[in-house]
């Protein structure tokens, strides 16, 4: 029975794996298509639609997947449309949140970010009442192992704006219309980048703990698992061991 119960947890967790990798294809694919949609299917001409495919292929998205989305984006085959709708929110303490979505349906999606954010003891707030408290900046994370002559060579010939070691990895900070050249530059010199994004970073934080924190956390994690939210940025600031705890 041992081995039964063994297999069956593997089976659950290969279940939980596989749909949890399918909802990110499906938010990538969303991404794709509105790209297109938005700026054309070429992305040596789409700066947005050139990093969302970046973005699939380290997913390993298959290329007729990707190829599918530009195609529905820029309307040479049939496929619902999504349109951006950013919502802003606070949880409790007062911890600000901004909700990036693509959605079909606007009014769905208004009701359902505004119950998750009431379960969790938040609220929507108006257009324009979270979002200056937080700034949009490409940030690039580099293997700690490289010298540090190397990284800041690099990446200030891309035109990155600043380089700073945090724990034992190079983070690299650019504006979001350098983020690409800052890419390409630190690619040249052979420099591993473990990861990239462009991102919406708090100009302040608001410290959370005990059951608080857990309660922001759990707000964060249901917007983010919800089908239609692409991104959720928070200025919380949540001790190490509460986050490891919820992860597990």
């Amino acid at each position: 029975m041992a081995g039964h119960s063994k297999w069956a947890q593997i089976k659950h967790k290969k279940a939980k794996m596989d749909a949890r990798r399918s909802k990110i294809f499906n938010k990538l694919i969303r991404e794709i298509q509105v790209a297109a949609r938005l700026g054309g299917g070429d992305p040596d001409l789409n700066p947005r639609l050139r990093l969302a495919i970046e973005k699939a292929k380290e997913a390993n998205m298959p290329w007729e997947n990707i190829e599918r989305a530009i195609k529905r984006g820029t309307g040479e085959i049939e496929g619902a449309q999504y349109e951006e709708v950013i919502y802003e929110g606070y949880g409790p303490s007062g911890v600000a949140f901004m909700v990036k979505t693509l959605t079909d349906s606007r009014n769905r999606t208004t009701n359902e970010i505004r119950h998750i954010f009431s379960k969790y003891g938040g609220h929507l707030a108006g257009p324009g009442s979270v979002a200056w408290q937080f700034v949009e900046r490409g940030v690039i994370y580099v293997e700690g192992s490289i010298g540090e002559d190397e990284i800041l060579d690099a990446a200030l010939e891309g035109g990155a704006d600043d380089v700073k070691k945090e724990g034992d990895t190079w983070v690299v900070y650019t504006s979001p219309e350098n983020f690409s050249k800052v890419k390409e530059t630190l690619q040249e010199h052979s420099i591993p980048i473990v990861m990239s994004q462009i991102t919406m970073m708090p100009q302040s934080s608001v410290r959370v703990e005990g059951k608080v924190a857990e309660t922001v956390l759990k707000l964060y994690q249901a917007l983010e698992e919800h089908d239609d939210v692409q991104q959720v940025y928070s200025n919380f600031d949540i001790p190490d061991e509460i986050l490891h705890r919820m992860e597990g």
